[in-house]
């Protein structure tokens, strides 16, 4: 016990800087302050190197600064520390699909399948998981059809969604009506959404398709206006 005892007594201030340093660096998080964060939350590894909200945050500035691999590097010793963490599957995927996206066809086909199992295994840990099932559809619209592309499998998430939250599942039909420029099926599910949520991003996503896929800028301002209206009163 009194080995223990001095042991903590050393640790102490150590512990106590190791975390005012996490406070700071999450402050500047979430400012945005990506440079000034990312070497607080890096002293925070010195000392303990597998606290998985400095892991994440460094993971995420990564991401925001394109760095692909290294961004991949620590979700994916996130992943091994806890292999429970959807999130980290998701990020680890969302990554990989980035970086895919930069690199040659066929290095890029080499990668959809790890791409797809990384965002299927978010779901798997989390049946909830919203963001994981945009990416899919994002994916299935946007492979060709030889490689797996499929506006059925997009629907199929697309419904997934609409049982989990009916705002998400009205704009992923939009967006895959859009994509296939079927632009009043889209109007009618992006309005269906607008009703539900009354969110900026519905009525943004509703004036947009007016004014750049329908040719009518002036009911996507009134629609804007309408939106701006509300938020005044």
């Amino acid at each position: 016990m009194r080995d223990l005892a001095t042991l903590l007594f050393f640790l102490g201030p150590l512990l106590v800087f190791s975390q005012s340093d996490f406070v700071k660096a999450e402050k500047l998080f979430f400012q945005k302050k990506y440079t000034l964060a990312k070497p607080l939350f890096e002293d925070v590894l010195k000392d303990t190197p597998n606290h998985l909200k400095a892991l994440e945050y460094l993971g995420d500035i990564e991401g925001y600064a394109k760095s692909w691999d290294t961004a991949m590097m620590y979700y994916d010793k996130l992943k091994n520390l806890n292999p429970n963490g959807a999130d980290y599957f998701y990020k680890y995927g969302g990554c990989l699909g980035m970086k895919a996206k930069e690199s040659t066809k066929l290095k890029a086909l080499g990668m959809i399948g790890d791409v797809k199992d990384s965002f299927e295994k978010a779901i798997q840990l989390n049946p909830n998981h919203i963001e994981a099932r945009w990416a899919l559809i994002e994916l299935y619209l946007q492979l060709p059809g030889i490689v797996g592309g499929s506006e059925r499998k997009a629907q199929k998430y697309a419904n997934e969604l609409l049982k989990i939250s009916p705002v998400d599942g009205y704009l992923a039909k939009g967006r895959i009506d859009e994509y296939f420029e079927r632009y009043k099926e889209a109007e009618k599910n992006y309005t269906k959404a607008l009703a539900i949520g009354g969110s900026k991003t519905t009525y943004q996503k509703l004036a947009d398709l007016y004014k750049n896929k329908m040719n009518q800028p002036q009911r996507a301002k009134l629609l804007l206006e309408t939106y701006q209206d509300k938020t005044k009163s």
